[in-house]
């Protein structure tokens, strides 16, 4: 099997007080966050992970937004909020464009045995088309995912990767994920476990 780390989105402007989109109570999972970083590095984990890059002029964005398909301008290019915190700091990332030509990405990670960080312009990673094709080529069949926001891009990552055949090995680590709306964190939690899902804690990652 192949086991990688699937670190979503944990970038300033999510997780900080002051970031453009800051999604409540994101500060206090950053230590668990740095042990699982941590973990994946010292074990010769692969972390894969994601970040948005956006464009002022990104379909994502709003001046009005809806907080379900579109949201307020963040995680702008080349800005302080678009960096990833300091405690999910990658190792040595082969950093994957949404242009960049699909069939160029698959050789490079073919020969690359660092982390890996798909940019993407809307919530759903898998709107970055190399994705796919980059968990097809490492066999990716394992997952342990965390970041942020767990009902918007974590969601689109756990759907994407359930929606695979075969099937790919879920652990969602429930003390390093934030919800925008945590009112309906069971729940989502729930419906994903039922699919086959399994739910875990920090410690229990990385025991």
């Amino acid at each position: 099997m192949t086991r990688v780390f699937w670190d979503v989105d944990t970038q300033v402007d999510f997780i900080q007080p002051d970031g453009k989109l800051y999604v409540a109570g994101a500060e206090t999972i950053v230590a668990n966050l740095a042990a699982l970083t941590e973990f994946a590095h010292r074990r010769g984990i692969r972390i894969v992970a994601s970040s948005d890059n956006h464009d002022p002029g990104d379909e994502e964005l709003s001046a009005t937004p809806d907080f379900t398909d579109t949201f307020p301008p963040h995680c702008l290019r080349g800005t302080e909020g678009q960096a990833r915190i300091p405690e999910t700091v990658l190792r040595n990332a082969l950093i994957v464009e949404p242009e960049d030509p699909v069939a160029a990405v698959v050789g490079r990670v073919a020969n690359h045995d660092g982390d890996i960080l798909f940019h993407k312009h809307y919530f759903d990673v898998f709107t970055n088309p190399s994705v796919e094709p980059v968990v097809e080529a490492l066999a990716i069949d394992e997952v342990v995912l965390y970041g942020v926001a767990l009902d918007v891009c974590n969601r689109y990552a756990v759907e994407g990767l359930l929606a695979r055949d075969p099937g790919v090995a879920i652990t969602v680590v429930t003390d390093a994920v934030r919800a925008i709306d945590e009112d309906g964190r069971d729940a989502l939690l729930a419906d994903w476990q039922r699919r086959g899902v399994t739910l875990a804690r920090t410690q229990q990652v990385v025991a």
